[in-house]
């Protein structure tokens, strides 16, 4: 359908209707094909139309000529349990010139879940009224999943929050650079932000934003805060939240968790950059021996097209705690790192390594094997970080062995060593940018970190190594993630080899240019214990060609644990007694550790 010029009147409206529709579930889309050119072709947008609110919600706009061409338009409209309609509004202001048109209407994901004859499984939730079976985690999570609210009675009103009536038991940060907003309908920038929250799907809905307008400067951050909780012990604590991220320069989301109050906490989960126009659901699964608190940080990116949307919070399985309304503090030394100044009363062998926080003895292959055992964290605060972006300069705990037997006298020598350093595209010199990356790959900007190999110094054939501390167990799954970008004419190579003791083996490699871009590259390491890992670069016969890495993640590396409750019907147990999912019988990878489910005789 396409509108046609009719008059020069002063304010002309075309309106499009549709039908009327009585709901959706929640994961409804609407999607349709536009166009939308000429030279005063003029806006155009489509409301939400819901039965008993006076209000219209607009949940799409075009602005002005977007050249001669048909363009797609996503729309989220997730649960809405009203009757409803949507109007395509075309308004002209006096001049119209150009042709409106729209094609290719169509709704996705848009009925109730149907009905179940059973729902078996401790996973599953079977709903009361229109018998649908849906997924646990999605009980008391502030949606109506299963169309007649049962999924959403008798939950606790103190383990969620959809900012309808305030921030609810979370708080706002003192510590921070702003605070987080709450607001109904669109953020007051075009082209940023929301249009509606994700409770209601309408303008009547609140949520909290945070706005990246002036004042704000690149990277000033807003934190808001949980109440305190329970350790779960060995029950599962699940934190849901939906979040948006849409404009050109939205910038990080973050979630921490900490058990000390005056700690940044440690990092479960970020988000980068624009993820489009839509309401994201993340589940986090929490653990922790201590009363802990979840802390949601928001970051302004470079640029006022930055807002960042925040809904539906909600907690499942978790106890507040009841307590003192406060963690503990620590404290900090001159060099600036969270520990108590000596090792508190103990009973430990020299065999053993002390917790600082507690004194409590836990086995040397406890410390740095991606599990914390001691319950401030300190048998892993010295090891190599988890997931690591080298934001804030971190180097998360990769060292370069070489450099430091040389530090001394040798300042001169070392500052025309080849070498790891860290680098950004804001502090290249002119020629490097041919030869480095422009931007880094966690934020895609010149401002973000990446560790680079810098061959304007050394000789042909010169290596740089960069090494974890020593990591002392890894789990059958374990496997690194990172990404590297090795562009460049004469650029060597780079390696991530495996050193246990004195032997060293080479598990990865790659040489020659790779094009102007980052790619991702995975290692498996399965189970080891006592090594290093190392990246190794190669210099190439000139300075034309860095390597760099970026984002270098240990995945699935904690080693298995004995479970207190026997293996479900889904796992397997190993000889030693470890559960295994029973997908991984007989697939080439020993994931029981003692080799029991790779038998021939299964």
């Amino acid at each position: 359908v396409f509108i046609l010029k009719s008059s020069n009147s002063i304010s002309q409206i075309a309106q499009l209707r549709s039908p009327k529709f009585r709901q959706t579930g929640s994961n409804c889309t609407l999607s349709f094909w536009y166009y939308n050119y000429g030279q005063s072709v003029g806006a155009g947008e489509l409301k939400l139309l819901v039965d008993g609110l006076k209000q219209p919600t607009v949940l799409w706009r075009t602005y002005y000529n977007e050249g001669n061409q048909w363009l797609k338009a996503v729309i989220q409209l997730g649960r809405l349990p009203h009757p409803f309609q949507f109007s395509l509004d075309k308004i002209s202001l006096g001049v119209y010139e150009g042709i409106s048109a729209i094609d290719d209407i169509r709704f996705e994901n848009c009925a109730l879940p149907p009905p179940a004859l059973s729902c078996e499984g401790p996973n599953r939730f079977w709903c009361r009224d229109t018998k649908a079976c849906i997924d646990s985690l999605l009980v008391c999570d502030l949606v109506d999943d299963c169309g007649d609210g049962s999924d959403e009675d008798s939950c606790d009103p103190d383990l969620q929050c959809n900012f309808e009536n305030g921030l609810c038991n979370w708080e706002q940060d003192v510590q921070d650079d702003f605070d987080w907003i709450r607001i109904r309908g669109p953020t007051p920038t075009v082209n940023t932000g929301p249009l509606k929250d994700h409770t209601t799907g309408t303008a009547r809905g609140h949520y909290i934003y945070l706005e990246s307008s002036e004042p704000r400067q690149f990277q000033d951050k807003a934190v808001l805060l949980s109440p305190l909780f329970n350790p779960p012990g060995y029950g599962t604590c699940v934190f849901r939240f939906h979040y948006h991220m849409f404009g050109k320069e939205v910038y990080k989301l973050s979630v921490f968790q900490r058990t000390v109050s005056n700690s940044k906490g440690w990092l479960l989960w970020y988000k980068f950059g624009n993820q489009q126009n839509r309401w994201i659901r993340q589940t986090l699964f929490i653990s922790s021996s201590k009363p802990f608190q979840i802390l949601v940080k928001g970051t302004v990116g470079d640029g006022f097209t930055g807002d960042i949307g925040l809904d539906d919070v909600s907690f499942l399985g978790c106890t507040l705690y009841n307590g003192k309304r406060n963690l503990p503090t620590i404290s900090t030394t001159t060099s600036g790192t969270s520990v108590p100044a000596t090792l508190p009363m103990n009973n430990c062998t020299e065999k053993e390594f002390v917790c600082l926080a507690s004194g409590h003895c836990i086995q040397m292959i406890q410390k740095c094997d991606f599990r914390p055992d001691c319950s401030d964290k300190s048998d892993e605060s010295a090891c190599v970080v988890e997931v690591c972006d080298f934001e804030d300069e971190d180097l998360c705990g990769w060292h370069q062995p070489a450099l430091e037997q040389m530090s001394g006298n040798y300042s001169m020598l070392i500052t025309k060593t080849f070498k790891w350093q860290l680098g950004r595209g804001a502090n290249l010199y002119p020629e490097q940018d041919q030869y480095c990356p422009l931007t880094d790959h966690t934020t895609c900007t010149e401002e973000g970190w990446y560790l680079f190999a810098d061959s304007s110094n050394g000789e042909f054939g010169h290596t740089a190594d960069i090494a974890t501390p020593v990591i002392s167990l890894t789990g059958p799954r374990c496997k690194i993630i990172f990404w590297n970008h090795m562009n460049g004419s004469t650029i060597g190579s780079l390696e991530v080899l495996y050193k246990s003791s004195n032997k060293t083996s080479k598990l990865w490699t790659q040489s020659g240019s790779q094009g102007p871009q980052w790619n991702r590259a995975e290692v498996f390491l399965g189970i080891r214990s006592n090594f290093q890992v190392i990246f190794r670069a190669k210099r190439g016969v000139s300075y034309m060609g860095d390597v760099a890495v970026d984002d270098i993640t240990f995945e699935d590396c904690s080693p298995l644990l004995i479970s207190d409750k026997p293996c479900t019907s889904e796992e397997f147990m190993c000889a030693n007694k470890y559960c295994i999912p029973k997908n991984n019988l007989c697939d080439f990878v020993n994931d029981c550790e003692d080799n029991s489910d790779e038998s021939p005789s299964i």
